[in-house]
């Protein structure tokens, strides 16, 4: 029983001392860490424009 009481007791301490001397809470993350959203080729407008450079000239048939 009393170790149990001495986890409890730890890791209210551990709990304490991070929240004291821890990251703040208060401060957002900054955004610019976030990975970029990837653009889909067929959303990508240099895609799109390589397409019309690649395309073979179709005699109209």
């Amino acid at each position: 029983m009393l170790f149990v009481l001495a986890a409890i007791g730890l890791v209210t301490i551990a709990v304490l001392l991070w929240r004291a001397f821890g990251v703040p809470a208060n401060e957002p993350t900054p955004r610019s860490t976030r990975p970029r959203r990837v653009t889909a080729p067929d959303d990508d407008p240099e895609f799109l424009r390589s397409l019309d450079k690649r395309k073979p000239e179709d005699g109209g048939a």
